[in-house]
């Protein structure tokens, strides 16, 4: 009676294999055809949806509301082309460029801020406005002096 050994088989309990020791062979291998064989199933529902839809094409076009693209457009801000900027250089009289002083401390004066380069920019648009005997009186005032970059004073 002690004796184990000679019980049947159907008489001794399986041992549980564990999920780490059963060899990887068994486990199923996932490859591309799954994936390509669910591309091709919602390419299989249109199909099926064309004989039921009996409308022509061009009651679809007329059944759709038209797109407003003429609005995306107008509600775009139409943004101005940006103006190149040149720098230059000039050479005038002490006395002329102390006036740009004077004319700086007046538009102070009336609550305006102005650099030299905006009251240069005023003067040229105001020449620009007047005709053209007009500009050349003005011209005809100043001194003529000699340009380019003065003398180096100092030796």
């Amino acid at each position: 009676m002690a004796d184990d050994t000679n019980k049947p088989a159907e008489a001794t309990a399986p041992v549980p294999v564990k999920a780490a020791t059963r060899p990887k062979a068994a486990a199923p291998r996932r490859t591309a055809r799954p994936a390509k064989a669910a591309a091709a199933k919602p390419a299989a529902k249109p199909a099926a949806r064309k004989p039921a839809a009996a409308k022509p094409a061009a009651a679809k076009k007329a059944a759709r509301p038209a797109k407003p693209v003429v609005a995306k457009k107008a509600a775009k801000p139409v943004k101005p082309k940006k103006v190149k900027l040149v720098r230059d250089s000039f050479t005038m009289p002490e006395t002329e460029y102390a006036l740009i002083a004077e004319l700086k401390k007046r538009c102070l004066g009336a609550g305006v801020s102005a650099k030299k380069s905006e009251i240069l920019r005023a003067a040229v648009a105001g020449l620009a406005r007047l005709g053209d005997a007009a500009v050349a009186a003005a011209i005809g005032r100043l001194d003529v002096i000699k340009t380019g970059r003065p003398a180096k004073s100092g030796k």
